[in-house]
């Protein structure tokens, strides 16, 4: 199939890479020159794992292109995805202006039917609004399709390739046929295409993500309850997570969730409740864990030094929001290193992908060091924010030889307490 994919974030450039590696030829369109430069060349702008690997493979087969262009993309195109941007605005709704300017230009330029395909977040109702925007500007016969993406940053390439499921939300027995083609070779060993009205496929996607989200901060009020009982949260979730009606994943206590996807989608979930007359109380108390988690260990920080952190230096290991990605969207270590430097604490810094993003937003008021044993030089504590693999099992001795102070804060319980005690450091974990 022709397939035209507007945005090339990480939604936009994961769903048009993976399609041309199912043989269809598929045009992505970003507005960014630079960065539609640097993917003609093979040079993906974001880390995610096999995702340059298959970007070079398609353009050297010519099955994938990428141009500034829209008109190129949508006359060459029957099928065109939306995946663009849809930020928080001030009051927590989703910012769909970027969208609906696209869906404009699309309709003006169309002259041929079309299937345009919502991969974008978006709030109930936005499919109906896209098909009247662009009744508006064109006479063109066209479908406008919900079709909410469940990739997981770190893992976006494997899950488009082996998709749980793909919800398309349509009353179109076009777009329904269509889609389910395109989809197939995705679906070879269970076909779990699933059909629904519009506004329930853009439901799915947010109640998908708040529930998620409820879990982290279920779990991360319990953890702070452990703390208090002397109780020991792992045990706990080993104990819940056992129950299959409950389930193992998204039980793991810590510092607060971040990203692209669990902030926004929270806030925006509430604003819809709120739009239409509903006071959706968990959804209130869940963002207000999070904002609160993710200053749990500046506080046990504030503690341990005796609310005295002034000019203390603090090594921070891992900022971007979990590990393998370079994402710093809604991040814990930005609130956790402002809130250090708020109180006159020295910050060194160590990501393994996601320094050059860090920098650009933090500048020099925090010093990066590319090798994370020497942010730990004097240092008075170490804070692990982020559980990269190369953090599970680093050289303790060296770490203590390093360090003025041995204080280890684990905002994500990777290290054992009584090890890490038994070598001399003073430990703080999460619920622990």
């Amino acid at each position: 199939m022709n397939i035209g994919v507007i945005g090339t974030g990480y939604v936009g450039l994961v769903v048009g890479t993976c399609f041309a590696e199912s043989g269809n030829d598929v045009i992505c369109v970003d507005v960014d020159r630079e960065k539609t430069q640097m993917l003609r060349k093979g040079i993906v702008p974001i880390y995610e794992p096999q995702l340059e690997e298959l970007v070079r493979r398609n353009l050297k087969e010519r099955r994938l292109r990428f141009t500034t262009e829209l008109a190129e993309a949508v006359d060459q195109s029957r099928l065109i995805f939306l995946a663009l941007p849809t930020p928080s605005d001030h009051d927590g709704s989703a910012d769909l202006s970027l969208v609906f300017d696209v869906a404009r230009k699309i309709a003006r330029r169309m002259k041929d039917p079309k299937i345009i395909v919502t991969k974008s977040t978006v709030p109930v109702g936005t499919t109906d609004q896209l098909r009247e925007i662009m009744k508006e500007e064109t006479k063109v016969p066209f479908e406008v399709v919900a079709n909410p993406e469940f990739l997981k940053e770190g893992a976006a390439v494997h899950d488009f390739l082996y998709p749980e499921r793909v919800i398309i939300g349509t009353r179109s027995k076009e777009a329904i046929k269509t889609l389910h083609d395109l989809y197939a070779p995705f679906l070879r060993t269970t076909d779990r295409f699933i059909v629904m009205d519009e506004r329930s496929a853009e439901l799915t996607k947010y109640a998908a993500n708040s529930f998620l989200a409820t879990k982290i901060s279920f779990m991360n009020e319990i953890a702070n309850l452990c703390e208090r009982v002397g109780a020991d949260i792992n045990l706990v979730r080993l104990g819940i997570g056992s129950d299959t009606r409950i389930g193992p994943h998204f039980l793991f206590a810590g510092v607060g969730y971040g990203g692209s996807c669990f902030p926004k989608d929270v806030k925006a979930l509430k604003n819809t409740a709120e739009i239409h007359g509903y006071d959706f109380k968990i959804l209130k108390a869940v963002d207000e864990v999070n904002a609160q988690q993710q200053l749990v260990l500046v506080e046990k920080l504030k503690k341990h030094f005796k609310g005295d952190l002034q000019n203390r230096i603090i090594a921070v290991w891992g900022l971007s929001y979990k590990p393998r990605t370079d994402d710093l969207r809604d991040a814990p270590s930005l609130v956790i290193i402002s809130s250090l430097k708020e109180l006159g604490a020295k910050v060194h810094a160590h990501d393994p992908v996601a320094m050059k993003n860090a920098k650009k937003l933090l500048g020099t008021s925090v010093r990066f060091f590319e090798n994370y044993y020497d942010s730990l030089k004097g240092a008075d504590a170490l804070v692990v924010v982020t559980e990269w693999n190369e953090f599970r099992r680093p050289d303790f001795d060296r770490m203590k030889r390093l360090m003025r102070t041995p204080a280890v804060f684990d905002g994500r319980n990777i290290y054992d307490p009584k090890e890490m005690r038994a070598r001399g450091f003073s430990y703080y974990g999460i619920g622990r």
